[in-house]
Parts: structure tokens; C-alpha cells; sequence
């Protein structure tokens, strides 16, 4: 395995920077026989997994104190060397940068803080810059990410420079040599632009700003996808296609097979919630109850993605991710949940790891309810107020984050930082925006309409083996003692399992107090929000993985449940 030594001045953004590089598997040790403390970690490089070092921050390679005696007895444990140079103070950072390049080390220098650079009026050459040093040079930004893909990619280029030694004045003589040609100061002011760019990423702005797009984003949703059913979905179910079942439903007659076809009528008509049959609930389930939210779900990342700020987002995520084992692009994922859990399922096939990817698969099958559940739950607890709504999701934020600490801490593995480009804000075309979004909307109906289907058909074929009853008699004494729940909701709570929404529906005919409707949303929410659900998380992790994951939801909603039910008062 290659080691690669993060070296620099004190200050100049270096444990950002090799936290960037390294994720969240870090140890932290003192050098032998020092009490100098150093961290190391892991990286990918072009398929190779890679030790980097954060060495102690030291000025020069002349020893004047015990930091950097310790980083002058590292250079000769690494393979290559990051020298990270403020790009603010470049004539007093490259004196460092000439002393390694002295010791004929392979290096890359990294100008970082190259964001602050153009706010202070600082213009670098950095192509000019590269051809003095002997060396690649790439401009980097550890906060945002910026030139870190880059970076990456030239750690091959990294070269060993045929310079002899120098005295202090000739040092000092080339230093200023290279500043006069390389770099050029003049007064600006930071433009609004900029200025936006900066709040969005400082966690005391960033996070007010943050649950604004957040509220905007989820009511354009709603909005779009309420429209969409109001105005399209509905209108072609109920005028189009329900007479044409009535039809095919006469030709048909009773039986297993109207029964899978078009499902059991309620009150004489098909009812596409509760009827269950494939012609009937699973076409709607999957267009006029999901797509709609998909489709708007799909525009609205779009457009978040495309102006700049999901990438923002991101890195403002990223430090509390880093905590449950994930890095801050998975908020990707987690957003696209609230839509549909499937396409965010989908969507953890950005994260890098296979570790990472069965973290958030789980997290988000067990804490990030679907609109469809969401919408019902608002429905029914929203009759008692907002605080028993409020507790529900509070609830499920505080087992995700639990469950994530614990997931991190007991799954081996390694997983790489998933390194960000930040681009600048900028209006997204509203062409490229609409083929954005139709082209991911075509591959979620490819990949999730079989499912719906088979997903229902399932259903249909345990409601006719009564396997439902068989599972209600048994999970009885669990659903009684341990959550508090009567007896009669132990059906629904079985019958989640497979569809969350349905559930959520035979709960509110029930006399339930708000502490019991809380821990079954709680409980409901927590386990698998779908069969389709429950089928890419096969296909995604695989049987064994999904299995894992399974045992764990039961766990986790088991225990939730219980606490809730035991310390609500």
C-alpha cells in the first residue's frame, strides 16, 4: 500500500483538507517514542486504496522544535507528498515547498483556500507557476471540494525535482523570483454572487438556508405532484380506466383470477387503494400515486442540482454524515426518499463503497418515510395537532442517527470520500432541466414498475393462503405487550409490512389514543415502506445483505416502539 504524506504550514486548512481526502475512517496515534500526534487514513486512487498521513504543520525541514523533528523523520515513510500551500500567503509557503523539493521527494503541490485567492484580489498562474517548480501544481478549495477530483488524478504525475541543495539567501533569491512572475495583487470587491456562494456553505448561514430550500423545494412538490393527480392521474383512472375494469370485470366473473386481475370490490366498484389488484392498485400505486411525486421530485433535484446548490448542500452535510459512517453526497439519496424510497434506494449507487451503500440503504428504509405514507400520517395524527406529527418525525430523525453512530462503528469496511466539484451558481436551462428529468423518470419506471406489479401480485397470493392471519396471531403478543396496541391493530401492522399507506388507513378506523396512533406511525414507518421497497433492496445489496438489513429493521422499529410506548406520557 502507497503512503502519501499531507505536508504544509501550520493553519493552512490542512486537517480539512485530509479530512476531504480520507472520509470517515481516521486513527489518530502519537509518533513512537514522541508525544507528537499525527492521524492517517485511507484513499482511493484510480482503484489502488492509498495511506495518507496528516504529518504535523512545520514551517521548515530544520529542525527547531519536536513537531518537526517528527515530520523531517516521516518524509522518509512516504511514497509521495501533497504539500498543501496557502494560496493566500504563496511567498511564505513556498520556502517549504523548495526545502522538499531539495530532499528530492516525489510532490504535488496543492494551492489551497483558491476561493479566497479571487476574493482578495490575489490572480495566480498556476500553469506558469507549474513549469518553475518542476511539479504539478493544482489549485484546490478543502472546504468545498473544489480541485480535489483533479488533485486525485495527478497524484501519478507526482515527480521528484532535480534541485541541489540551496543556502537560505538563494532560497528566499528564487522565492522571489517566482512571485514576481507568477502572481499579481490588485483591490476587488466580492460580487453578490460570491457572496451567496459563502453563506451557503458556513454552517450558521448555510442551515437556515438550508431548511428554506428544503421547505421551498417539498412545497414545489407538492405542488407539481398535487397537480398532476388532481388534473391528469385522477381524471384518467376514474373516467378512462375504471370503466373499462367494470367491463373486463363482467367478462371475467368472480374468481381467483378477477381477484388478481382487477382485485376485491369495495361497495360494488374498485376501490385502487384497498382492491389490490394488478390492473388496478398496482397501475395506479405506481402512476398516479408515486410518479407524480417522482416526476416533480426528479424537476425540483434538477434544478437544485443544476443552479449549484445540492453540491453546497453536500458539503454542509457532510461533517454530521461523516458521523454514521456516510459522506455528505448521500443527502442525495435521503432527499429523493421523500418522494419514493425505491428511486432513493436507487440512487445510493453514487456512494462508492459497498459498506456506505448498505448503511444508506438501511437508514433510509427504516427512517425516511414515502410521500404516500407521509401524506397519510399527516392525515391521521394531524386531527390531535402538530405535536404528535412533530414526534413522529423527531422520533425517526433520533433512530436514524443512533442506528447510524452504531452501523458505523460495528460495520467493517472501507469508505472512500466521494470528492465533490463545487460549480458556481448559475441558472439552470429549462430545456436541459425537462430531458433531465424525463430521461431519469423513464429509468425509474423501467426498474420500478415490474416490482409494483409483482409487489401486489405478492400481496394477493398471501391474502388468498391466509398467511396474513397466521402472521397477525402470531405477532399478537409483541404488537400487545411490547407496543401497546389492541389486538385489532395487528393486522394493519402486519399488512404494513407490504403497504404503509393501506396500514396507516385500517389504523384510523380504530380507537386509538395519540400515543398508540404515534408508536404504530413510528413502528409502521420503520419497517419496509413497500414491498417494491423490499425488492430493490434485494436487488440492490443482495439476498444476504437485504436479510441483514431486514433483521435490523425489526430490531431497530421493535425497540423504538417499545421505548415510545413505554416512556410517552
Amino acid at each position: 500500500m502507497k503512503t502519501v504524506l499531507l505536508i504544509g504550514n501550520p493553519n493552512v486548512g490542512k486537517s480539512v483538507f485530509f479530512s476531504r481526502l480520507t472520509g470517515t475512517r481516521v486513527v489518530a496515534s502519537n509518533y513512537p517514542g514522541t508525544t507528537v500526534g499525527f492521524t492517517k487514513g485511507r484513499m482511493a486512487v484510480g482503484g489502488e486504496v492509498c495511506e495518507v498521513v496528516d504529518v504535523p504543520g512545520v514551517y521548515s525541514l530544520c529542525p527547531t522544535s519536536k513537531a518537526e523533528e517528527v515530520a523531517c523523520g516521516m518524509l522518509g515513510e512516504g511514497d509521495v507528498v501533497i504539500n498543501v500551500v496557502d494560496a493566500t500567503n504563496l511567498e511564505r509557503n513556498l520556502s517549504l515547498t523548495l526545502e522538499l523539493m531539495e530532499r528530492g521527494i516525489p510532490l504535488v503541490v496543492a494551492l489551497n483556500m483558491w476561493d479566497e485567492t479571487a476574493h482578495r484580489g490575489i490572480s495566480i498562474d498556476t500553469a506558469r507557476l507549474e513549469r518553475m517548480l518542476g511539479v504539478p501544481v493544482v489549485p484546490t478549495t478543502a472546504l468545498t471540494g473544489e480541485g480535489f477530483n483533479r488533485l486525485v488524478e495527478r497524484l501519478s504525475e507526482a515527480r521528484a525535482p532535480s534541485i541541489g541543495p540551496l543556502g537560505r539567501d538563494e532560497r528566499w533569491g528564487a522565492i522571489g523570483t517566482i512571485i514576481d512572475r507568477v502572481q499579481r495583487l490588485e483591490h476587488r470587491h466580492h460580487t453578490v454572487r460570491e457572496i451567496l456562494q459563502e453563506l451557503t456553505i458556513k454552517p450558521w448561514t448555510g442551515i437556515p438556508i438550508a431548511l428554506l430550500a428544503a421547505a421551498a423545494s417539498f412545497k414545489a412538490v407538492r405542488l407539481i405532484g398535487e397537480t398532476w393527480i388532481a388534473w391528469i392521474a385522477d381524471p384518467f383512472f376514474n373516467r378512462i380506466w375504471s370503466p373499462l375494469l367494470a367491463r373486463l370485470g363482467v367478462l371475467l366473473g368472480p374468481g381467483v383470477l378477477h381477484d388478481l386481475l382487477i382485485g376485491k370490490l369495495i361497495d360494488g366498484r374498485v376501490d385502487y387503494v384497498q382492491s389490490f389488484g394488478v390492473l388496478s392498485t398496482a397501475l395506479y400505486v405506481e402512476f398516479a400515486m408515486v410518479l407524480p411525486y417522482i416526476v416533480s421530485f426528479y424537476f425540483v433535484l434538477g434544478v437544485l442540482e443544476d443552479s449549484g446548490y445540492l453540491p453546497r448542500l453536500a458539503i454542509l452535510m457532510d461533517t454530521l454524515l461523516h458521523r454514521i459512517g456516510l459522506h455528505g453526497f448521500a443527502i442525495i439519496p435521503a432527499l429523493l426518499s421523500f418522494g419514493c424510497n425505491v428511486p432513493g434506494i436507487l440512487a445510493t449507487r453514487v456512494l462508492e463503497s459497498r459498506r456506505e451503500r448498505f448503511i444508506a440503504s438501511t437508514l433510509i428504509s427504516i427512517g425516511i418515510p414515502c410521500a404516500a405514507l407521509q401524506a397519510m400520517i399527516v392525515a391521521v395524527l394531524g386531527k390531535h395537532g402538530l405535536l404528535p406529527v412533530a414526534a413522529v418525525y423527531a422520533i425517526l430523525a433520533a433512530a436514524v442517527l443512533a442506528l447510524g453512530f452504531i452501523l458505523n462503528r460495528l460495520i467493517s469496511g472501507f469508505s472512500p470520500e466521494l470528492l465533490l466539484e463545487i460549480p458556481p451558481y448559475r441558472l439552470p436551462p429549462l430545456s436541459l432541466l425537462l430531458k433531465k428529468t424525463w430521461w431519469r423518470v423513464g429509468q425509474f419506471i423501467k426498474e420500478a414498475l415490474p416490482v409494483v406489479v409483482g409487489g401486489v401480485l405478492a400481496v394477493n397470493l398471501l391474502y388468498m393462503l391466509d398467511v396474513f392471519s397466521v402472521l397477525a396471531r402470531l405477532a399478537a403478543p409483541v404488537v400487545r405487550g411490547l407496543l401497546g396496541l389492541p389486538e385489532e391493530a395487528v393486522v394493519a401492522v402486519v399488512v404494513g409490512v407490504l403497504r404503509k399507506d393501506v396500514a396507516m388507513g385500517m389504523l384510523a378506523l380504530l380507537p386509538l389514543t395519540v400515543k398508540q396512533l404515534v408508536v404504530a406511525s413510528v413502528v409502521l414507518a420503520m419497517t419496509f415502506p413497500c414491498v417494491a421497497t423490499f425488492v430493490v433492496l434485494w436487488h440492490e445489496l443482495g439476498w444476504r445483505d437485504m436479510l441483514k438489513s431486514t433483521g435490523i429493521m425489526l430490531v431497530a422499529a421493535l425497540c423504538t416502539g417499545g421505548l415510545v410506548n413505554h416512556l410517552w406520557r
